[in-house]
């Protein structure tokens, strides 16, 4: 019989993410946030359309340059789910199923958050490079994913 094995506590959020993850409103990814600090969960957020507008899993997606418009970020809904009800996140850690994008990171910064854990890549070198201006810890995910998340590569 093997020793049931806890999971680090990187582990531990990043799975929150990922469930997070799922309720995702826009197909094309599926993409979760959990904001925390002290081990304590903040706020979560997860890609969608703003609140009572229609969402891409029901009208389709508003692609512009390749990208859809209609959602909002899973980043930018943990923050603002903070700022709606008066969390501060100054200090927090940021678990993120995918590599924050650039606009993402530049919110991430002026919210004070000083560590961002991600696990899928997302091509942006001037998001990392912002990170890491800002002295913001970028920790890609090396541990195995939830079933049926693999880490892209």
């Amino acid at each position: 019989m093997t020793e049931h094995q806890r999971p680090s506590w990187d582990e531990y959020f990043m799975q929150i993410a990922f469930t997070v993850a799922q309720r995702s409103t826009c197909a094309r990814a599926h993409v979760g946030c959990v904001l925390v600090r002290e081990r304590r969960i903040l706020t979560t957020g997860y890609n969608g359309a703003p609140a009572g507008l229609p969402h891409c899993d029901d009208v389709g997606h508003l692609l512009i340059d390749g990208h859809c418009v209609r959602t909002l970020h899973a980043e930018q809904n943990a923050l603002i789910q903070a700022a709606l009800h008066g969390v501060g996140t100054e200090g927090a850690a940021a678990y993120v199923t995918h590599q924050p994008c650039l606009t993402c990171a530049k919110m991430l910064i002026n919210a004070g958050v000083r560590r961002v854990i991600y696990a899928g890549n997302y091509p942006d070198e001037h998001s990392r490079a912002f990170l890491d201006e800002a002295n913001v810890e970028l920790v890609r995910a090396t541990w195995p994913h939830p079933a049926g998340t693999p880490a892209q590569p």
